[in-house]
Parts: structure tokens; sequence; C-alpha cells
């Protein structure tokens, strides 16, 4: 290539812009991180290196109350002094045994928390899914590019801020945010994992925007909806052509699924309807913390939601040869819901382990982990002993 290439020319070679990383945590999971958060930061520690170990066990210990960590995980944790972190732990009662300092470091090693026993009341109650997801999303947050080979008390005012952040990436310093985490906050900003920061008010940096907590206003702070943007006013015709080479690059099994659902006599579904579903996928909106009031309203007084929904999903795709869409797993089940309320009640669900889907394919949902546990499965999922 010549020396006088145009500006042009480079634009053409340049590599294509990667679109952005999805949210890691729904709404109901960024609420169960900062629910541990804030657990962790109402115990008696004086120290980020033993506060940032905490936060591991802790959300490990979430479920059975006990908590397992290798020696290598201790040591990804880059802890200033980690005997003494252990110590301080300790000291709370919570009973660590030498062999994670001294013994093999791939060995687990069982750390217990009274307070998270099960037959104690505690702040953590997770469903097996939620604590796993926020546990996933803590030690990705932990070893983000701009953090990852920083000081403890970094790295956990990362966790806390990356938890009490909204889809937009805005979010103000949480009242419960560690002394020496909140001294550190301007060094965000200087690493790169703040792209703003203004007295208590901060802005993540669009590079980690998928580590947001995905929070919600509070009632009296709620702002009217925002314009719809080019993703949401997203509804224009697909043509054929478009249609046809799209499916072209799928995998032959996600053109099965894909002609089954197209094919399908019970749903008569049109053709703009699923080429828009399967092609074109919505960003995560904000959701209103009234919203969430009555999804907590709604979700007491229909404790069987999950059992529920997990079997109408074993006959829906019985009949239909593939699963339901939201719209048609709440219609089903006559809950009748405007179609925001609709994705946090099945998200809960999802969240619970008692659906899973293929997400973001349309029209994959099915039994999920719990919903397995307790019996309910898709003819081909089914226990041989079961068929």
């Amino acid at each position: 290539m010549s020396k006088s290439a145009t500006a042009s020319d480079a634009a053409v070679l340049a590599p294509p812009e990667q679109p952005p990383l999805p949210f890691l945590l729904s709404v109901h999971q960024g609420v169960a991180a900062r629910a541990l958060l804030s657990y962790v930061a109402a115990l008696p520690l004086a120290s980020p290196d033993a506060q940032l170990l905490a936060v591991v066990v802790a959300i490990r210990a979430a479920r059975g109350g006990i908590g397992n960590i290798t020696g290598t995980d201790l040591r990804a944790l880059r802890l200033t002094d980690a005997p003494e972190a252990v110590a301080a732990l300790r000291g709370l009662g919570w009973q660590v045994s030498d062999a994670l300092l001294e013994g093999p470091p791939d060995v687990p090693v069982p750390i217990t928390v009274p307070g998270l026993a099960p037959d104690v009341d505690h702040p953590l109650r997770f469903a097996k899914a939620r604590r796993s997801r926020v546990s996933g999303w803590a030690m990705r947050t932990l070893t983000a590019k701009p953090v990852r080979k920083t000081p403890p008390e970094l790295r956990l005012a990362a966790l806390f801020l990356a938890a009490h952040s909204s889809p937009e990436l805005l979010g103000e310093l949480p009242p419960d945010l560690p002394g020496t985490c909140r001294d550190a906050v301007s060094e965000l900003a200087l690493k790169g994992f703040l792209a703003d920061l203004a007295g208590d008010r901060y802005r993540l940096d669009p590079a980690v925007r998928h580590l947001s907590g995905v929070v919600m206003p509070p009632v009296d702070q709620e702002q009217p909806p925002p314009p719809p943007t080019a993703s949401a006013s997203k509804r224009r015709e697909i043509s054929a052509e478009e249609w046809a080479r799209w499916k072209a690059g799928t995998s032959p099994a996600l053109r099965r699924h894909v002609d089954t659902v197209e094919r399908c006599p019970l749903c008569e579904l049109t053709g703009g309807r699923v080429r828009t579903a399967f092609m074109i996928h919505d960003e995560p909106s904000a959701v209103s913390a009234r919203l969430l009031e009555k999804h907590e309203t709604w979700k007491a007084a229909h404790p069987d939601r999950g059992p529920l929904a997990a079997r109408f999903t074993v006959a829906f795709r019985a009949e239909h040869g593939h699963g339901p869409s939201y719209n048609q797993l709440c219609g089903g089940l006559g809950w009748k819901f405007s179609r925001r309320l609709r994705g946090i009640v099945v998200g809960a669900i999802l969240d619970d382990g008692w659906l899973t889907d293929t997400s973001p394919v349309p029209w994959t949902l099915r039994p999920g982990k719990t919903g397995q546990a307790h019996g309910i499965f898709l003819p081909r999922q089914a226990p041989a002993a079961g068929r």
C-alpha cells in the first residue's frame, strides 16, 4: 500500500467497531450484588484486604453457610497481607483452616460462616443461579483491565461503584462505601474505570459498562422514559433478502429452530415478527422502582410461579415443537402484565433457575436446573429411569 493512502482507505481497512458487551447482571441480580456488598461493609473489618476476601467467601457461602476457596483463589486476589486478612475473618468467628495458607494451592478449603448458615435468617438468601451470577460478576469486576493490578482498596471500590451504577452507567457513591475505598475513588478515574467523577456522582467508562449493577432510581427520583433510540424503535421491516442472508450464516441447529418457529401452525406468527425477534435484540432498559415493587407484590401472591412456568414450557413444547415467548408464557398462565413487567417477572423466574433459555435466541424457554431438580423435564432431558 502506498504511503499516500487516503483517509477513506484507512476507514475501509479499519477493524469494525465491536458491539458493547451485554450486562452481566439483571436488575434482580444487581440487587443481590448490592446486598452482598452492604453485608460485607457492615462487618467489623478494618482493612480492604479482609473486606475483599470477605466478599469472595460470603458470596460462595451465601446458600449453605460454607464457601470453598483455594490457595490459588487467595493469591489471585493480590492481597497486601493475606495472613492478616485470614486472621481478621477468624476474629469474626469464621472458621478458616490453616490449609488455605499452607496447603496445596488447588485443593478447595471450606470456610464456615456461622452468620450465613441455612437455619439463620440472613440477607444473602439467593437462589443458586443468582448466587452464581453475582459470584461471576464479582470476579470479572476484580479482574477488569483498568483495575486488575491495583491495590485491594481500588478493586473493592470498583465493585461498589459498578454495583451502584445504572444502565446509563451513572451512579452516586453509596453511603456504605468503606472509608479507605472512598479515598481511592479519584484513582479509578485516572485508571480508566470511571469516565467522569464530580463530587459523589460518577459515570462508568464504556469499556466496563457490562459490569454495571443496573440500579434503578428511587421512586421519588424517577424520570420520564427517554425518547426511543434506534435500537428501541427498531421495528422496521426486514427484507426477505436480509432474512435469507442471516439464516444462511447461522448454524444448522439454529436454522432448524427458526424453521420450526416460522412454520408453527399453532402460533401463526407473521414473517416480520419472527424476523425481527431473531435478528434484532433489545438492550436492557431502565426499570422504575415502582415497577419492581409491583413485581414483589405479585411474587408474594404467586409462590407457585416457578413450577407453573416450568410445567407450561413442557406442555407448550409438546404441542408446538419450540418454547414459548415471554408473552405466550404469561398469556398461557393467565398472567396479564405490561411488556416491561412481563420481562421482570420472567427474568426473575430465569434467575431462580425454574426456567432457562438460549438467550438471546427467542422461543427457547424450557425448564432450568431448579425445575429439573423438582422433576420437571423436557422428554429428552429426563433421566433414563424417568423416561
